[in-house]
């Protein structure tokens, strides 16, 4: 089928090029994809704002990359169950480009990606699975599920797995402050696997992390963000939990992330009002990626979180909110004006 086909009685234009082969419409800007189809090719056929592409169940095993110019695009879950419809690919960093220009790199790992401002997702299941037992001779090993920026970018009842890197919350630019909001996702993996330097509303999330056959500690961390140091703000996970298939304190909550090629990073994380589990390390939390930038040097704070990994036995390793500082560490104070959540 062609666009034409696919279009036909949306805009009264005649139009072409490639479109799902079994895609199909019916009410006004509104797309359909079902198995057999590309949602690739779906996001391509989409010529304005205010397009939804609906995911029908089941597994489409591509890469999906929304550009800059598909502002507003909804694409959602025909299901209200994310794990229906799965969008899923296999690239790691490491992993060569057919083209023999090289390799991938993290961000070009990307199962999903998205440039877009005012981006929604929901109900659906983004993966990368890539394993590195599969891949010995790899040393690149991230693995991207869905890389991020735009700002007023939307994530709700959406599952993102992968192990190293799952979730790139980035911005379009070193000094642009991109506001992203995850509302009840599922997000899981091993290391640094949220990660990025966008402002990002993390509300009512369960990150999972998983158990990896290695003999030291730390097994991975959950968190690494890159927030510039001009923005006030970096991740916000709030009425989360954090939850664990390792053993008790395997895993860390965070270690900041100071890229080369943005050395003036001042990375920022307030975890609140979440439960944090045992395989979290609660004596010690937090860790360096690079002994040049210690974490006790970031802006890491917590507030009135709970469970057993939440425990301060140690708490200059554990730096709190105060009460009136946590007054100012919301959803509103991130994302200001988007209210993405409804009522405050």
């Amino acid at each position: 089928m062609r666009r034409r086909a696919l279009l036909a009685g949306l805009t009264g234009a005649a139009l072409t090029g490639a479109a799902p082969a079994h895609a199909r419409t019916h009410a006004r800007r509104v797309l359909h994809v079902r198995p057999g189809d590309s949602v690739q090719a779906a996001v391509d056929a989409v010529d304005g704002p205010g397009w939804t592409i609906v995911v029908h169940p089941g597994t489409y095993r591509e890469v999906v990359a929304v550009p800059a110019e598909k502002s507003g695009l909804t694409l959602r879950g025909a299901d209200r169950d994310p794990r229906a419809a799965v969008i899923v690919f296999d690239n790691a960093g490491g992993t060569q480009r057919p083209d023999g220009s090289g390799t991938y790199g993290t961000a070009g790992s990307a199962t999903f990606t998205s440039a877009a401002p005012g981006l929604t997702v929901r109900d659906l299941t983004l993966a990368n699975d890539w394993l590195r037992a599969d891949h010995p001779e790899i040393t690149g090993t991230q693995a991207v599920a869905a890389r991020v920026t735009g700002d007023r970018t939307h994530f709700d009842h959406v599952r993102l797995l992968a192990h190293q890197d799952t979730l790139f919350a980035d911005t379009t630019a070193l000094d642009a402050f991109d506001r992203q909001y995850f509302h009840r996702c599922y997000i899981e993996g091993d290391v640094d696997f949220v990660f990025g330097r966008a402002r990002a509303v993390f509300d009512t999330c369960h990150f999972h992390t998983l158990q990896r056959d290695v003999t030291f500690t730390p097994k991975g961390m959950v968190f690494a963000p890159a927030t510039a140091r001009a923005n006030p703000y970096g991740f916000l996970a709030v009425r989360g939990r954090i939850t664990s298939a390792a053993e008790d304190g395997a895993y860390k909550i965070a270690r900041p992330w100071v890229p080369s090629y943005e050395t003036t990073a001042w990375p920022s994380l307030v975890v609140r009002d979440t439960w944090i589990g045992s395989g979290t390390d609660a004596v010690a939390p937090y860790t360096n990626m690079r002994d040049a930038y210690p974490w006790q040097t970031m802006r890491f704070r917590e507030y009135a979180n709970s469970g057993p990994g939440s425990v301060i036995s140690v708490p200059e390793n554990r730096p709190q909110l105060t009460g009136a500082e946590a007054a100012i560490h919301t959803r509103r104070t991130y994302l200001g004006d988007w209210r993405p959540y409804g009522r405050p």
